[in-house]
């Protein structure tokens, strides 16, 4: 089956179609690319297919094909003619060039591409580039002890995981921001172009500033199908597809065609095209700003290139199968000739299928690829497979952090004084946006919430980027700023990813409870760091850093639909050697954890702090050395004096659990003198792990000296509370543990409303410490039945005055 050409009429002469503006290629030039376009579908066919006989030196026999036919052909053939002409663009324009390739299992392609240009050779060099590689190359694809069907960190040359579809154009922007001199080309499959998130990552176009940043040139490639469907956009008709790109702010070139000669002669033109338009674009842009301007109300943002490439699905493969049309329908999705083993015609139809590629013709006896093949391929650094911007651990800097004592709030007593923690990061984090303003190698992301989070003193040292219209009531807008802020979650993370995978540093801020729109695409990167550290040939990047603010027990205001705190619970159940999860309770200690995940490489850190005043509780010193424990005693809040064990603990872990638990240990203090109180808190949430499950976690020993092994203990806890009970369910003491936390008891309410809701406040500690203490419950009944009273009388106080209780809206801590 073939599929006609289709290309849009021309409506203004702009470049709406280029079918009859070719770049003229010598007749050299065709042959060479055609050679290099079969190559590379002989060798993705040889991956899906054969694990022996690769050069077919041999009729072919069922002992040489794998028992397991894995992987997708469907889109392979049109990856590998992108491939092909990006290489002719690199070369004839000594271009600096990365290429996102989206399409989910576009594996056989991109892994073919690196084979002949010789940097898989150069990265796995048991993977030779000859008759024995080729059969490695072959027979190691979607086999036991082998290399996935997508394009995978193992993949030399890419920095975008294909098993999951959506992330590839913001992980191309992402990649382009501060790299002025790199076209990034990124291949959107039409199945993907129907996400959602890929759906928005079209608007990054209006935040990638022509002055200071790169290109990306999307290259839609329409061939009609997914697994057994038609695509959206391969169906609409043309004049509707032209006008949605160009209302994304894209001049689209078309090329559509099934005859090889003509498309590669219209691919070539479109290319030379795009890349004209986009050098045009930036020139006019650099001569003409200077890069500090930040008002330019009458800036015409130029309208980027792009390309529909519209072949076949399946092209150059079988045509039908069985009697049933293939080539150009979904049944070419993944394996068009499914029995090969037991079915003779189709070992048969196989044999054929792969022998019309020519292969005597593309590799010599010795099975290295011809020079012919070879004759647009570039050299060194600017092949696809080998630019320093995919393995950015090549790239990156330390990140300039100052000395965390120039924002450190002073602390002359516990619990006396309050600060915003997140308005005294920003100081920090302004401080770092002003250091790297030559370097420009950190950002900041977030949907709409840098000022919300109390991060504003970053406008101090750059605005938020932004290439669409600005009115005289704007703020903060600059053609050149550093800030992104979209109300996209999915394309914040989408930037930081690429941003941070080509070398850079950044921040992710964001609300808590929405974060959680980003689970799958933070479990794809977690994933690829986990595989990326364990290549040699991967070197470190910068971990991608969140900070969740606004979060659950201080979004009284916004009610339920603000309160989620799971989303620590889905990183932890990651790879332990990449997560890390920090919860600092006040002001000093977020510096400090800043200071250490700013600085840290390939990791996720999580990091919750809150926005609004809470108290002071440790100095700077005292907060550099509690982290670096990542739990310890507050021996000043709790009553031990040394000379027996504690009666209970009063562990901690999140600033609202934390004051609770202080201000539970100062009633205790009051009413119970006698007992001996024991004050724990917890920065670093994987120091309750053991320490045979992550790195930082306790030994049985530390956590048995901190937590008691027999004595009980009332943990608050910020999140789920039966996160706590997980982490530390191997535990000597576990049956003594008690966690209190949040538990969907929400709504729009007082501040400490919150807490006494789900059973975490100051009262209800005192209960359960009277409760779970041997003996004490007779002895203090009547202080149980004061706390009690205590919270009764709350609920009736906030439904009159609209407010909290005075002697917790006035609390200060009195030890």
């Amino acid at each position: 089956m073939r599929q006609e050409k289709r290309t849009p009429k021309a409506k203004d002469g702009k470049g709406t179609s280029v079918a009859e503006r070719h770049t003229v290629l010598t007749g050299e030039e065709l042959t060479a690319l055609d050679a290099h376009w079969r190559a590379a579908n002989y060798l993705a066919v040889g991956q899906i297919y054969l694990m022996d006989n690769a050069l077919l030196t041999e009729p072919l026999r069922p002992e040489h094909i794998k028992p397991r036919l894995l992987g997708h052909w469907g889109t392979s053939p049109g990856l590998n003619l992108v491939h092909t002409h990006l290489n002719r663009l690199i070369r004839n324009r000594d271009q600096s060039m990365l290429c996102v390739w989206g399409p989910g299992h576009g594996g056989p392609a991109v892994l073919a591409n690196s084979w002949l240009e010789g940097t898989y050779t150069e990265t796995y060099p048991d993977v030779t580039r000859d008759a024995a590689g080729m059969n490695r190359l072959f027979r190691q694809f979607s086999f036991p002890g082998g290399v996935p069907s997508h394009v995978a960190p193992e993949t030399p040359g890419s920095i975008h995981e294909g098993g999951e579809l959506g992330y590839s154009l913001a992980h191309a922007y992402g990649a382009a921001l501060d790299n002025p001199d790199l076209l990034v080309a990124c291949v959107i499959g039409d199945g993907e172009a129907e996400t959602g998130p890929l759906a928005g990552s079209w608007h990054a176009n209006k935040f990638l500033d022509p002055v200071h940043d790169g290109a990306v040139l999307p290259i839609l490639h329409l061939n009609g199908y997914k697994i057994a469907n038609p695509t959206v956009l391969a169906r609409i008709p043309d004049d509707e597809l032209d006008a949605l790109l160009r209302g994304y702010g894209h001049e689209p070139l078309y090329v559509a065609g099934s005859d090889p000669s003509e498309v590669h002669r219209a691919l070539a033109a479109a290319l030379d095209r795009a890349a004209d338009r986009i050098t045009a674009i930036q020139r006019n842009a650099r001569d003409s700003r200077d890069g500090s301007a930040r008002d330019g109300a009458a800036y015409e943002r130029a309208a980027w290139p792009m390309i529909v490439l519209r072949t076949p699905k399946g092209w150059t493969g079988p045509a039908d199968v069985d009697g049933l049309p293939v080539e150009g329908t979904w049944r070419s999705h993944q394996v068009p000739l499914p029995a090969v083993r037991e079915n003779p015609a189709h070992l048969a139809q196989l044999e054929a299928w792969l022998r019309s590629y020519r292969p005597d013709e593309l590799f010599d006896r010795d099975g290295r690829p011809s020079d012919q093949v070879l004759t647009c391929v570039p050299a060194g650094t600017r092949r696809l497979g080998g630019t320093p911007h995919a393995n950015g651990g090549l790239l990156v800097r330390d990140l300039p952090v100052p000395p965390l004592d120039d924002f450190a709030v002073q602390v002359d007593k516990p619990g006396v004084a309050l600060h915003e923690p997140t308005r005294v990061l920003g100081g920090l984090l302004a401080r770092i946006m002003a250091d790297t303003a030559d370097r420009r190698d950190f950002r900041v992301v977030g949907p709409d919430e840098t000022a919300s989070n109390r991060l504003e003193a970053l406008f101090e040292a750059t605005g938020k980027a932004w290439q669409a219209g600005i009115l005289p009531t704007d703020e903060h807008l600059a053609r050149d700023g550093r800030v992104m802020e979209v109300l996209s979650e999915h394309l914040c993370q989408g930037w930081l990813e690429g941003y941070l995978l080509t070398g850079r540093h950044g921040l992710f801020s964001c609300y808590e409870a929405f974060v959680h729109i980003v689970d799958s695409m933070v479990n794809q990167h977690i994933k690829w760091l986990k595989t990326s550290r364990e290549l040699a040939w991967r070197r470190p990047v910068a971990s991608l850093n969140y900070l969740l603010t606004s979060h659950v027990w201080r979004q009284d205001h916004n009610g339920f639909s603000h309160q989620d705190p799971g989303f620590v619970d889905h990183v932890l159940n990651k790879s332990p050697d990449v997560v890390r999860v920090y919860l600092p309770p006040d002001a000093n200690t977020l510096l400090s954890v800043a200071d250490h995940v700013l600085r840290s490489r390939d990791y996720v850190n999580v990091v919750v702090a809150g926005k609004q005043p809470g108290f002071d509780w440790l100095t700077m010193d005292e907060a550099r050395a509690h982290c670096a424990r990542g739990a310890g005693l507050w021996k000043w809040a709790g009553t031990e004096d040394g000379t027996r064990e504690p009666d209970a603990v009063l562990a901690c872990a999140g600033d609202v659990p934390t004051l609770e638990i202080i201000a539970a240990a100062g009633l205790l203090r009051r009413h119970l003198p006698e007992l001996a109180i024991r004050v724990v808190n917890v920065v670093d949430m994987t120091r309750l792990m053991p320490r045979e499950e992550h790195p930082h976690g306790m030994t049985d020993a530390e956590y048995d000296d901190l937590f008691t092994t027999d004595k009980p203990v009332i943990f608050a806890y910020h999140g789920y509370p039966w996160l706590i009970h997980r982490l530390a369910y191997r535990r000597t003491g576990d049956a003594n543990l008690h966690v209190r936390g949040y538990k969907e008891m929400g709504t729009t309410t007082t501040p400490f409303d919150m807490v006494v809701r789900n059973d975490l406040d100051r009262y209800r500690l005192v209960m359960d410490v009277i409760d779970r203490v041997p003996g004490l419950g007779v002895r203090a009944a009547d202080v149980r039945q004061v706390m009690e009273d205590t919270r009764t009388r709350h609920h009736s106080w906030i439904r009159e005055h609209g407010v909290d209780l005075p002697e917790v809206s006035d609390w200060s801590w009195e030890g």
